[in-house]
């Protein structure tokens, strides 16, 4: 995408003006001014400030939504939608999460300047405090501890078909102890799915079977405490990183400055990079709470014969719907026009860059000194990995052996769970910053994302090399 965008910009023909005063910068009102300066220090309690805050707001979002019905409720949503984007672009919390970026992009210059190591934040981002989406992943492997100790669920679990199989576990042995681990497991992450952004899609606290064939895996491929384990491996390797880093940079001229500048960032990294995961997690949270209520909405409109299903209602905007519930009609060109419309949008694969003009332009990775025939992508988490390719499309048809290396079209967070049981990720979109690279990262697993076409390119079940530091993958 960036090649794509500097051919555009190479033009100068293409654009004529850029805006060139605040003014213009600032009238979206959406976007923080690029030069908004928080006063900031580096203080982990910040984060925790940040999150009890957002957690509180959608405590207070679930009491008061429950007063709401009709059109009211509309209203109401629509209202909160103004309090959820003041949270998601809170300069304080853009400032947190950008401080650990920042101080990961001078970790990697400086080091490979000074001491002639590439990526070297990578590691450093090991098992950081505070991030959400990969304690999901470890969470889950707590879950599958609970599960392990009776066989007879194990296998029961192995048959089930639809999501009665959580109130069918009291009558086993451990049973209710199991039902209460799996129950917390969704209060606490239920709201999550694969393409979650999108309101319509089927939550896991909606459809909990969703998650049987990642917790199956889990109690198959890991010993007990896997999760413990994994979390406090990934802490020392981050540690031993940092003293044998400012152990070298002693040694070098001016090195006792040096090094107290890396320990300052390598602190800000610590404390700060693990935040990035959290406003997405806080934004999904209060679009689970609309959509509940929307529900209950939809079911009296069906009730009335206004709507032919539930989910119909998932085809108009909330002004259209707001709209339906005053007068109680409904033209259904419209919901069969949209219905065809997405059936249509499904099929195709939108360019990375478009121009106003419609104009598609591809660009290329410019690279030296790869290998013969290697596949080029970014270069996200460090580290070389040889392992079996998984093509997977659909996280429900996920059936990973520890060591396999993951290759899909992208990963957000409802992915996480598998990332416990991969040894490399490869993904078709992505960059420095999505779920997937952070989590990878975090997890100390070698990653390549913007690979275009891998999931055709690479066979399921070819054994292949993942060079996470440069940014290729060879076929073996």
């Amino acid at each position: 995408m960036k090649d794509a965008l500097m051919t555009i910009l190479k033009r100068n023909d293409f654009i004529k003006s850029l805006p060139n005063n605040k003014q213009e910068q600032s009238s979206n009102k959406n976007v923080p001014p690029s030069d908004s300066q928080v006063p900031f220090e580096n203080n982990p309690t910040i984060v925790s400030e940040l999150i009890n805050k957002n957690q509180a707001s959608v405590e207070e979002l679930k009491q008061n939504i429950q007063t709401k019905s009709g059109t009211d409720l509309i209203e109401f949503i629509k209202e909160d939608i103004q309090q959820l984007k003041k949270i998601l672009f809170d300069p304080q919390s853009t400032a947190v999460f950008m401080a650990a970026i920042n101080a990961s992009t001078w970790i990697n210059e400086k080091m490979n300047d000074w001491l002639g190591e590439k990526n070297v934040a990578d590691t450093l981002s090991q098992s950081v405090p505070n991030n959400i989406t990969s304690e999901m992943g470890l969470a889950l492997l707590d879950v599958a501890d609970v599960i392990r100790p009776y066989p007879e669920v194990i296998d029961y679990l192995q048959d089930v078909k639809d999501d009665t199989f959580l109130d069918e576990l009291v009558k086993f042995e451990g049973g209710q102890k199991i039902q209460e681990a799996i129950f917390a497991y969704l209060n606490k992450y239920g709201m999550r799915c694969s393409g979650e952004i999108d309101i319509s899609k089927t939550r896991w606290s909606e459809k909990p079977i969703t998650l049987i064939p990642m917790i199956l895996n889990n109690i198959k491929n890991f010993e007990p405490n896997t999760s413990k384990r994994i979390f406090e491996q990934g802490r020392q390797e981050a540690l031993e990183k940092e003293q044998e880093l400012i152990e070298r940079l002693k040694q070098l001229p001016d090195g006792d400055l040096k090094a107290k500048e890396t320990i300052e960032k390598i602190s800000l990294i610590r404390n700060f990079i693990g935040y990035r995961e959290y406003p997405k997690y806080g934004m999904i949270n209060r679009y689970f709470v609309y959509k509940q209520s929307l529900l209950k909405e939809a079911k009296k409109l069906l009730h009335t014969d206004v709507i032919h299903e539930i989910k119909d209602i998932f085809y108009l905007t909330l002004d259209e719907l707001q709209e339906v519930i005053r007068t109680n009609k409904l033209d259904y060109q419209i919901i069969n026009k949209r219905k065809d419309e997405y059936k249509l949008f499904e099929k195709l694969t939108p360019p990375r860059v478009i121009t106003s003009d419609g104009e598609i332009i591809a660009g290329a990775y410019k690279r030296e000194n790869l290998p013969d025939k290697a596949i080029v992508g970014l270069p996200v988490s460090s580290g070389i990995i040889e392992g079996r390719a998984r093509v997977i499309l659909n996280m429900e048809d996920a059936d990973l052996k520890d060591g396999d290396i993951l290759i899909t079209t992208f990963t957000d967070p409802s992915w996480t769970p598998l990332f416990v049981s991969i040894k490399g990720l490869i993904t078709e979109v992505g960059g420095l910053m999505t779920h997937g690279a952070v989590i990878a990262r975090e997890y100390g697993i070698p990653a390549v994302v913007g690979v275009e076409n891998a999931t055709k390119v690479i066979k399921d079940g070819q054994r292949i090399r993942v060079n996470g530091t440069d940014g290729y993958i060879e076929i073996l």
